[in-house]
């Protein structure tokens, strides 16, 4: 399966390249809306992963070829640019799983809130800039980058996965089990992406105000 990360440069696009590449059999194309830029990115992850005794190939190319290779297309990017990049490779996204991981946060001098979007939830946004028949699946918005970036760090957290499309939700629930540290759980239709969604910023707040809590993630029981 090929696993395109659209604005894979970014550091959740470093974490997801690289867990990818070490723990699952699948290829991974790292896009940017410039080559240069997605270049320089994989060859960087090509290091990390040699630093670390895995021998992968990791591809890169715009975000418009990287959508149209891709079986899986993960939006590695700032809820503020999603619509914008959806809409930029929205011709060559075929048959392909669109994946949202993005979460719309405000910061004032309390701390981060989450910024819900008009359409419920940032996955939900993703489904109205999609094509249609495109499935979009709600996933990995609370995973704390840096640590999903650290080969050397171990993971124990839950995937809540959203989604209207059975077999897309699946694909991507298998996807996030073949990662080591992860478990996936179905977690309902895309309109249940807000109550995830909106758990990151609780993460972040209670990381930056209690020593020993920074790269939290979730984990149900």
């Amino acid at each position: 399966m090929q696993i395109a990360l659209l604005g894979g440069t970014g550091d959740i696009g470093e974490g997801f390249a690289v867990r990818f590449s070490r723990d699952t059999e699948h290829d991974v194309i790292v896009g940017s809306r410039t080559a240069e830029k997605a270049a320089n990115a994989a060859e960087s992850y090509i290091e990390t992963l040699d630093d670390h005794g895995v021998d992968a190939t990791v591809a890169d190319a715009e975000n418009p070829e990287a959508a149209r290779r891709g079986d899986v297309v993960i939006l590695s990017v700032p809820a503020y640019y999603l619509s914008d990049t959806i809409e930029a490779v929205a011709d060559n996204l075929g048959d392909a799983v669109l994946v949202s991981p993005a979460v719309g946060m405000q910061r004032d001098e309390d701390g981060l809130h989450y910024n819900r979007p008009g359409a419920g939830s940032v996955a939900q946004l993703a489904a109205e800039a999609a094509p249609a028949g495109t499935p979009v699946v709600g996933a990995f918005q609370n995973l704390a980058a840096a640590k999903l970036a650290n080969l050397d760090a171990d993971m124990d957290w839950d995937v809540p996965v959203t989604g209207d499309d059975p077999e897309a939700k699946a694909t991507v629930m298998e996807l996030a089990d073949e990662v080591e540290g992860l478990r996936s759980l179905d977690a309902g239709g895309l309109a249940n992406s807000t109550e995830i969604e909106s758990l990151t910023p609780l993460l972040i707040n209670l990381a930056a105000n209690n020593d020993g809590l920074h790269d939290l993630g979730v984990k149900f029981w």
